[in-house]
């Protein structure tokens, strides 16, 4: 499979971080974005640089910066031949890495939602079609917050997954500080990621699992220390997350495992603590385990 072969590729590109790997992997299986948070120099974009090469899809880094306009995102019109022409963004590329996503002011933010949402961007009234696939992994720091820009729930909403990268452990720390990551050559092509979101889109969820999830949505928005529950998309990212982890293993079906794998990517930022919770000292995470606990088989 040649899912498996970029896995093997970004095993020696982040050293250590197989999970992250297989959660970016079931995500863009699934035909899902992205959200990568951790402190600086953990590798978040070496991940984006190293999937992108190993895919075989194009690649555009854009640093967001406060002074970025959306039209230096999305593409604009330029006079030429006596007329206007579309000059495609950055944006236009399969793999694009949104960097420091939240340093951006959410004017220039709310220029990926189209994207995201329908693979097309609109400009002056033309809509132009994006790439195929089409994938967002915007990354951001979990503590810095002078000068930068929170992400409006809308646009959190859009990300499939976040996958919070930490520290490795100390068994890895020498393979770090020894060898130096090699971007990967090719071991994919763009068809091959079209062929596994088809497949994704086949893989079989049994109605006890539907009801598992069902049964989470009611849950958290009965629960107190949540401002609102999860929303359709939310479930719905969450079972679309559960299905890519399934084409990892090479299964035609979800299992309870692959649930749960992909419950904390694909919820945990979609959760909203009241501030009486959060005054607790209560976290999203923890809500969401005792959520889990409540909603899935032991």
């Amino acid at each position: 499979m040649a899912i498996q072969k970029v896995r093997e590729a970004l095993s020696n590109v982040l050293f250590g971080q197989e999970g992250v790997v297989d959660t970016l992997l079931a995500a863009a299986a699934s035909g899902g974005h992205v959200l990568l948070e951790g402190l600086p120099g953990l590798g978040k974009t070496l991940l984006a640089r190293g999937f992108a090469a190993a895919s075989g899809l194009s690649y555009r880094r854009i640093q967001f910066t406060p002074d970025l306009l959306p039209a230096d995102v999305t593409g604009t019109e330029v006079w030429r031949d006596g007329r206007f022409e579309f000059r495609p963004g950055p944006l236009f590329a399969q793999v694009v890495l949104a960097d420091e996503i939240n340093r951006a002011t959410p004017k220039t933010q709310s220029a990926l939602l189209e994207a995201m949402e329908e693979g097309a961007v609109t400009a002056y009234g033309v809509r132009h079609e994006l790439p195929r696939p089409f994938l967002v992994l915007a990354t951001q720091n979990p503590i810095e917050l002078e000068g930068t820009y929170p992400l409006p729930e809308a646009q959190v909403d859009r990300f499939m997954a976040k996958i919070e990268i930490v520290a490795p452990k100390r068994a890895v720390w020498m393979r770090i500080l020894s060898e130096v990551p090699q971007i990967p050559e090719a071991v994919a092509r763009p068809e091959d990621f079209l062929e596994l979101r088809r497949r994704a889109d086949a893989v079989r969820v049994a109605s006890t699992g539907m009801e598992a999830v069902v049964n989470m949505a009611q849950l958290a928005s009965e629960e107190p220390r949540l401002r609102f529950g999860i929303s359709p998309r939310g479930a719905k990212a969450w079972l679309a997350l559960a299905r890519g982890f399934a084409v990892l293993a090479g299964r035609a079906h979800v299992e309870w495992d692959d649930l749960r794998a992909a419950a904390r990517p694909a919820l945990v930022h979609r959760l909203f603590l009241t501030e009486e919770a959060r005054f607790e000292g209560a976290s999203e995470a923890r809500v969401l385990e005792d959520l889990l606990a409540k909603a899935l088989p032991k």
